[in-house]
């Protein structure tokens, strides 16, 4: 057989729901020469990167690394560590992963309940209580930023109302850190999960998480040896903390992304960064709002990171984005259970969050709208939007 030709893919703009193209200082980044994952200067590299990810997490929690996998690991590691056969687990679900989240609790052993929220709407805190005070919980587990909705859960008051209950509490941030803002100690979130290829401008392939004291004192209280003997916190810590016992071999380059990733969201600072994303939301909503496309997530509760639409009667999902993907080079995504067929998801996430990312899609949505047989007034996305950006 032959044998296949070198790497050349067309050049993509990915504003899905993730991948988002990296940052170009991370894809230098990770050209840098190779160590070995127990070199002295490859453990000061990780010590480095501890440090950056616990700034960008806002936290002080020791027991802070990125897992040596995807954003679904991150999940899994915080369920499975935290979670004992029996345990009492209430899972808030108002999409997609929400109910991986339930999915990962139940095969962990927990007695999951699960509360559910109409798709593209978000928890009321009062529920939530209700919940607690009727289930006494060990775990709680909710979405921060539902990938397949576009909604926003407020998350602030969450922790404190958990510690009344003795509950601890886990949080999906996989498409809000780096993106909106998070609080991690300030809030006081147990177990938090997130990814490298969203917010922070990376490829995919590693899952920040952080683990607080009480989520600590949880894991050493265990009875029972952790599910996954890989994603075990008391065997990686060994790894991650001080002693920097061998546990497996580090993905060295992607370390060297994440720490170059990291550098660039601090030097850009937190803040910034979050009103950047917001900026160029409202900018992309107005377009699409102009287009005729409707958000499916509630007004007040809409993720400025990843805008999820409703498709337009009568229009295929798949022949849309198969138009934009061959014609225009934009990679958006399409919906996810209930939504399936229904909506489009565009990310607007860490180096694509910008006005070109806006004013690209929107010209080419516009094309393809129209392609497709939707009355859409010539100009009117694009139009939208500088208005936004001119205003300020």
């Amino acid at each position: 057989m032959s044998l296949p030709g070198q790497l050349t893919p067309s050049p993509r703009l990915l504003l899905g729901p993730g991948p988002s193209d990296a940052h170009p200082r991370v894809l230098t980044a990770m050209t840098t020469p190779l160590l070995g994952h127990l070199d002295p200067q490859f453990l000061q590299i990780m010590t480095e990167t501890q440090e950056m990810l616990r700034q960008v997490f806002r936290t002080k929690n020791r027991l802070t690394f990125p897992v040596s996998a995807t954003g679904t690991a991150g999940m899994e590691t915080c369920l499975v560590n935290l979670i004992e056969h029996g345990d009492k687990a209430v899972v808030c679900t108002m999409g997609y992963f929400g109910n991986r989240l339930v999915e990962i609790a139940g095969r962990a052993g927990a007695d999951v309940t699960v509360m559910q929220q109409t798709w593209g709407q978000v928890f009321d805190i009062n529920q939530i209580r209700e919940k607690l005070k009727e289930v006494r919980p060990k775990v709680l587990a909710i979405v921060h930023a539902e990938t397949s909705t576009g909604a926003w859960q407020p998350i602030e008051q969450l922790g404190k109302l958990c510690h009344e209950f003795g509950t601890l509490l886990v949080v999906d941030c996989v498409t809000s850190l780096g993106c909106t803002q998070l609080e991690v100690d300030a809030w006081e979130l147990d177990a938090v999960f997130s990814c490298s290829q969203k917010g922070l401008g990376c490829p995919p392939g590693l899952a920040p998480v952080t683990f607080s004291e009480r989520a600590i004192a949880a894991l050493k209280g265990r009875k029972t040896k952790v599910q996954s003997w890989y994603l075990d916190m008391s065997l990686i810590e060994s790894y991650w903390g001080g002693d920097r016992a061998y546990h497996h071999t580090a993905p060295i380059s992607m370390v060297y992304a994440i720490r170059e990733g990291l550098r660039i969201v601090l030097e850009e600072g937190l803040e910034a960064r979050w009103d950047r994303h917001l900026k160029n939301h409202k900018a992309l909503k107005a377009g699409l709002l102009a287009l005729g496309l409707k958000y499916t997530a509630a007004e007040g509760h809409q993720l400025p990171q990843l805008n999820a639409v409703r498709i337009p009667d009568g229009l295929d999902d798949a022949a849309g984005r198969k138009l934009l993907l061959n014609e225009f080079g934009i990679e958006i995504g399409g919906g996810l259970g209930d939504l399936k067929g229904k909506a489009w998801r565009i990310g607007l996430m860490g180096y694509n969050s910008k006005p070109s990312s806006v004013m690209l899609v929107l010209a080419a949505l516009e094309q393809v709208l129209t392609k497709m047989g939707a009355k859409v007034e010539p100009g009117a996305g694009v139009a939208a939007a500088s208005k936004v950006y001119v205003s300020g």
